[in-house]
């Protein structure tokens, strides 16, 4: 089995550059063995990996990244892990009632062992905190997404607050949001600081972590896995898959999985006069009324106090985009900045950055053993954070012989169904990113 595309993902990964460089990499060299390889250090492998090691701490386990740690999507998404039903194929994220409790269940069952891992590796609130998000609304049909949300909220008896205006400005500093909807679960990350964390606590443990060291072809001999990189090669019983959308490069899923960039773009630190001209609390996370709308954040911490912006969508089938898309993306970014945030029209952006996330058509993880000895946890549908982690968590469970009712729920899933074929695909979809983007306005 040849690997047929290695990851690659436009501009550098923000939330990582701002932090210290880390130490050099240790790449796989030469002959090893393992009892299980994990394929991918995002979250869904690192927790695959710390998962593993709790439950059977003397098996050597060997996890491979074709990149550095948090270069690809782990250190370019948003860093919201959502509790909550979050739809981003839905108008207003509500999702179909019936099913919400128990995806609710499972997301925060992610939550909770993402907090005990940052509580064990003395991760700062700064990588890990449990603070909620707001649905921020800009417009009228923003706003009645938000209720409707609410009332969604109250029939599942669940905690919320809608904030008017006033309270909106007060919190970010800027006019432009008529209301927002506050739920108190969501965990904010800064996503490269957790995931270095995981990682530097699965080498603690005695985990081998191999970055720059992308799998080049993999094969079944016998009762094991040939895995070949640039620099050696592994033999293993047991592999996870942890690669999101690139499980269709190991040959997997094939037809099943859709493949969309996300981009976004971060500010310079901010000087102590932008701060205090901007106003409004050290720290916090708006996600869109509208799911094609822009997410908005302000961080505080390594690397200063900055503002990110993230919205536009490309269809990318083939898993890579022109670096030129980033120039073509970045005035909608300055623009939706500078709607928000007219008193800091003199701030640049610093980083601009695309990311791949993986959508099933039918909203399903691509998970369980799908070969003997091989197992997923893959195609996140948008929700990296906290289904990868949750994604990890299982997979391990399910390869120990654990059983839980998120375990029974996460191999009851149909699989990805199959994708129209071409051209009907992409046009397709295509069609239903620029209609929707259109219909966000200013949301946008």
């Amino acid at each position: 089995m040849k690997v047929t595309r290695q990851p690659f993902d436009p501009g550098p990964a923000a939330w990582l550059e701002i932090l210290p460089a880390a130490s050099a990499p240790t790449p796989l060299e030469g002959k090893q063995t393992a009892d299980v390889v994990v394929i991918g250090a995002g979250f869904a492998g690192l927790t695959a990996a710390r998962r593993l090691n709790q439950l059977e701490p003397k098996a050597k386990i060997i996890v491979l990244e074709a990149r550095r740690v948090a270069e690809g999507p782990a250190g370019r998404n948003s860093g919201f892990m959502i509790d909550l039903p979050h739809n981003l194929a839905s108008k207003d994220y509500a999702g179909v009632s019936d099913t919400d409790a128990a995806q609710t269940a499972m997301n925060r069952e992610a939550i909770a062992y993402a907090a005990q891992a940052a509580e064990e590796l003395a991760m700062s609130d700064e990588a890990f905190t449990i603070s909620g998000k707001i649905n921020a609304a800009a417009t009228e049909k923003g706003d009645k997404h938000n209720r409707d949300y609410a009332i969604h909220l109250s029939k599942l008896t669940e905690a919320h607050e809608m904030l008017d205006a006033a309270q909106m400005r007060a919190i970010s500093g800027s006019s432009y949001y008529r209301s927002g909807l506050f739920t108190p679960g969501t965990a904010m990350l800064q996503p490269a600081l957790y995931v270095r964390h995981l990682a530097r606590g699965l080498v603690e443990s005695g985990v081998m972590l191999c970055e720059n060291s992308p799998v080049i072809e993999m094969r079944k001999s016998n009762q094991n896995w040939q895995i070949i990189t640039p620099k050696g090669s592994l033999i293993a019983p047991r592999v996870v898959l942890a690669t999101n959308g690139h499980a269709e490069s190991f040959g997997h899923f094939q037809r099943r999985l859709m493949h969309i960039y996300l981009y976004a773009s971060m500010t310079e630190a901010l000087s102590p006069e932008s701060i205090a001209k901007l106003g409004g609390s050290e720290r916090w996370g708006f996600t869109p009324a509208d799911p094609l709308g822009t997410t908005v954040r302000k961080i505080s911490g390594t690397g200063g106090t900055r503002i990110v912006v993230r919205n536009r969508f490309t269809w990318s089938p083939k898993r890579t985009v022109s670096p030129d898309k980033l120039n073509a993306i970045a005035p909608a970014h300055d623009r939706s900045f500078t709607e928000r945030f007219p008193n800091l029209k003199d701030v640049k952006m610093e980083y601009r950055w695309g990311g791949l996330l993986c959508l099933s058509w039918n909203t399903v993880p691509a998970f369980g053993e799908i070969d003997d000895g091989l197992f997923s946890a893959c195609c996140q549908n948008g929700l990296g954070t906290a289904m990868g982690t949750l994604s990890g968590k299982l997979i391990a469970e399910m390869m120990m012989g654990k059983s839980s009712n998120s375990l029974r729920a996460m191999l009851a899933y149909p699989k990805p169904k199959r994708l129209p074929p071409e051209p009907f695909a992409s046009l397709g979809a295509e069609a239903t990113l620029r209609w929707g983007e259109f219909r966000a306005g200013r949301e946008m």
